[in-house]
């Protein structure tokens, strides 16, 4: 359990002192929020889907968390650069452990990353319907943090050249962001299109996230199910109750 501490505590470390990386890495999700959240809420707005930034801000804040976690592999490649890693791996600890204890610490600063945005995102505008909605939505996050986190260490600690390491970051991370629905409704896609969004593990984190935080704007939808197509009232009500229900 030491091992796995002194690592953790140094991955945060990195992270707490680098002031350049923190605000750095709240680009991209500023942008998308400016940009699209802003952009494209009224179009979104008259489409019948409620709220924009309502739907997107989960999505936002499960970005911020993928590319914070896939990316803390970087730091495994640096340290095999200049010998720390060599030196970790002949000490006579559990390779296990030492795997662990890098896992923890990126998911640890991917949570941070995280909730930086959260907060950025309620300065926004976004307002979750509940504040017991809060810990369950940061419980998710911490899941979605360490299964990539442990994805990105697996990944870096057989990858030796920082090229192929970006390669397969953004071959990886782009359409994972993308298929998750983080930025679009899932509703109504191809069936090819449909089943890769049901093999992408960040679509149920992000689905479990904005389940909370976006009751209004899945009632709408709902309710325009509801009264889509066409038969009488019986059928229309019996319709409306299987709709709603679900």
């Amino acid at each position: 359990m030491a091992v796995v501490f002194v690592l953790w505590l140094r991955e945060v470390k990195k992270y707490l002192r680098s002031r350049v990386q923190i605000v750095a890495s709240l680009g991209t999700p500023l942008m998308y929020l400016g940009v699209l959240g802003f952009g494209l809420g009224p179009v979104f707005q008259r489409a019948g889907e409620g709220n924009y930034l309502q739907f997107m801000a989960p999505g936002v804040i499960g970005m911020t968390v993928l590319f914070t976690a896939m990316f803390s592999g970087i730091a495994m490649l640096w340290d095999r650069q200049f010998g720390f890693l060599k030196e970790t791996l002949v000490a006579p600890v559990p390779r296990l452990a030492i795997m662990i204890g890098r896992t923890l610490g990126g998911a640890t600063v991917a949570v941070l990353q995280g909730a930086l945005i959260f907060v950025v995102t309620l300065i926004a505008g976004f307002r979750p319907v509940t504040l017991v909605a809060v810990p369950l939505a940061f419980l998710v996050i911490a899941l979605i943090a360490v299964i990539f986190s442990a994805l990105a260490t697996a990944i870096g600690s057989s990858i030796k050249e920082m090229q192929g390491f970006q390669m397969v970051m953004n071959f990886l991370v782009l359409p994972i962001f993308f298929l998750s629905g983080a930025i679009y409704p899932l509703e109504g896609l191809p069936r090819v299109l449909g089943a890769l969004t049901r093999l992408d593990p960040l679509t149920y984190g992000r689905r479990r996230g904005a389940r909370s935080a976006d009751r209004e704007n899945a009632f709408r939808r709902r309710v325009r199910r509801c009264g889509a197509g066409g038969g009488g009232g019986p059928v229309r009500a019996v319709r409306c109750v299987a709709v709603l229900e679900n």
